[in-house]
């Protein structure tokens, strides 16, 4: 049987001995992308390889992976927080490739607003696209094109442009369905702040052997959260 307080400590002293090395890559990551041009362009980059690089893998709204699995990591995040658009595309592929992909997890993402009312309508977004099981295709598409922080690049052609590059079949559905979905982007933002979370991208760890969701330290690397959801998984 696992142990939370092992699992917990192994993460903190992870993130804690990498933090120092990776945040300054993390920041100018930030720098660059604060520096490039308001967004908004409806041309979008990375299309074809992300789409490709989902492709075959099972979603279900914004859960990444087969439902079977017994670990759920579940990162809750911004849209338009380029912080989160580094660990998406610098960390998170490879828990998709080495855990995701071979069944022993699935990846989860909520909600959590914390820059600006485009967020709210970035992240309705995002769950409409769910629903036609394309929304992990919407959310790495649109970090991929993240432009600058309520700049007000993430209007309603950016939000449609995203839509069709991510797959979604009724466009006419995802629009009624994003109308609906501000309440759930408020709820997870609420319960991002239940776990004590003041910031993004935060991770939970949920499962078989874990009772609700499990609040863990933002590592800077995959490796401890590879780690984390092998020792949940038993």
């Amino acid at each position: 049987m696992s142990d939370p307080g092992r699992r917990t400590r192994m993460l903190q002293l992870a993130a804690g001995a990498a933090f120092l090395a990776v945040a300054a890559v993390l920041v100018l990551i930030v720098i660059s992308a604060s520096g490039s041009d308001d967004g908004g362009d409806t041309e979008l980059e990375g299309v074809a390889e992300i789409n490709r690089s989902l492709q075959g893998i099972p979603q279900h709204e914004l859960i990444l992976g087969d439902l079977k699995a017994p670990v759920e990591l579940v990162e809750y995040a911004d849209l338009q927080c380029p912080y989160c658009k580094a660990f998406t595309e610098d960390i998170v592929p490879s828990i998709i490739e080495n855990q995701v992909k071979k069944g022993q997890a699935v990846i989860g993402f909520r909600n959590f607003v914390v820059i600006g009312k485009q967020s709210v309508a970035a992240g309705a977004a995002a769950l409409a696209a769910g629903f036609q099981e394309r929304g992990w295709n919407f959310i790495e598409i649109f970090y991929r094109n993240q432009g600058r922080e309520n700049s007000g690049y993430a209007d309603d052609a950016f939000l449609e442009a995203i839509a069709k590059a991510a797959g979604v079949k009724d466009l006419r559905l995802w629009n009624q369905n994003r109308a609906e979905q501000v309440v759930p982007v408020e709820q997870t933002t609420a319960e991002a702040e239940g776990l004590g979370f003041t910031g993004t991208p935060s991770f939970a760890l949920g499962g078989l052997h874990i009772p609700g969701l499990e609040a863990i330290e933002t590592p800077a690397s995959a490796g401890p959260l590879e780690e984390a959801i092998e020792d949940a998984s038993h």
